[in-house]
């Protein structure tokens, strides 16, 4: 048997609230390391390397970028931070694991996947809803063909997030964010419920602010679904459902239908049998937005370093990221305009 391989040398830029799930995600693999550090306020770098020595502090994405010891860089900026970021990294051949979205806009999220295309570099998203283990379980049953064909999808994102979580400058507005629950929350369920279903074919959706918040774009969103496969469903994104609980997604096929609810996979044939897989976990769904473990994070970083490393896809591609933001911007468009959206 061969020497393991060394750890990747990855480099970190933004260290906002994530930036502590993806400390512990490092801290607990063995295939990546964090190397070092990048974020525009001096002194915010310095209080992040305060309570997390040992990375490199980089003085300026430039010093970043020309780095030949960084393998790859993960980018947890806001979204209206990332065109230059993503510009300068892949023109020095930089390889790039985001954090979701991709960007504001459906245009926009493509304008960074032809930017990373176009210079060779693989662009990986972080939506690690795909690496729990039970979405995984259920990635084998859909292969496997035994479900029959998908009849119906039910997708429900009640969660909940206070006033003083919409209070941060920028927080909720189209100018930084590029939306409201459905790009910040839903994006997360909404992509997973894509993996399973395939594409849309139409949306009709209403969106709202409801009285619980004062932001600028929507927390409340409700919409019927037609996929292209024939199926059809229904779908509750929102964070002004307090105290918040965790998202469910059910799928209803021609023998059994399936639930995957915070961390757990149940399977209801309709022979009678049942099956369950995973276990109960933190989703998030309440005041602390935070409220779960890296282990997701840390495969997702693992998924990527390997990618690398066989020269393979990531598990998620910025490409077929692109899916959920397409479905993203019909809902929106339905939502304003009241009308029947053709994807």
């Amino acid at each position: 048997m061969g020497k393991p391989a060394d750890p990747m040398n990855v480099a970190m830029i933004g260290i906002g609230m994530v930036s502590s799930t993806y400390v512990d995600a490092f801290a607990r693999s063995d295939r990546a390391r964090l190397h070092g550090i990048y974020a525009r306020s001096a002194d915010s770098r310095a209080q992040f390397l305060e309570e997390n020595p040992g990375p490199i502090n980089y003085a300026s994405l430039e010093e970043l970028a020309d780095d030949p010891v960084v393998d790859f860089v993960i980018l947890t900026t806001p979204p209206n931070a990332r065109l230059e970021i993503v510009s300068t990294l892949a023109k020095a051949g930089k390889h790039i694991l985001m954090e979701k979205p991709v960007e504001r806009t459906y245009s926009a999220a493509r304008e960074l996947c032809d930017i990373c295309d176009a210079a060779g570099v693989t662009l990986g998203i972080v939506l690690q809803h795909r690496a729990s283990v039970p979405a995984q379980k259920m990635r084998e049953l859909v292969d496997g063909g035994t479900l029959g064909a998908l009849h119906m999808v039910d997708l429900d994102v009640s969660w909940w997030r206070p006033q003083s979580y919409y209070d941060e400058p920028g927080r909720g507005t189209y100018e930084r964010d590029g939306g409201g629950v459905m790009l910040t929350q839903a994006i997360h369920p909404l992509d997973l419920m894509l993996s399973f279903t395939g594409p849309v074919s139409h949306v009709t959706a209403m969106t709202a602010t409801t009285a619980f918040h004062r932001m600028e774009s929507e927390d409340f969103v409700s919409a019927g679904l037609v996929f292209e496969n024939g199926a059809v469903g229904s779908v509750l994104n929102t964070t002004a459902a307090f105290p918040g609980r965790p998202e469910q997604l059910a799928l209803h096929y021609e023998n059994a239908s399936v639930e995957l609810a915070r961390g757990e996979l149940k399977v209801h044939y309709q022979t009678g049998q049942t099956e369950s897989f995973g276990a109960s976990a933190g989703s998030g769904s309440g005041a602390d937005p935070m409220a779960f473990s890296s282990d997701l994070h840390r495969g997702m970083i693992e998924d990527f370093a390997q990618s690398l490393r066989s020269d393979s896809p990531p598990m998620v591609t910025g490409r077929e990221a692109l899916e959920v933001h397409r479905l993203i911007e019909a809902l929106e468009n339905s939502g304003k305009s009241g009308q029947k959206i053709s994807l």
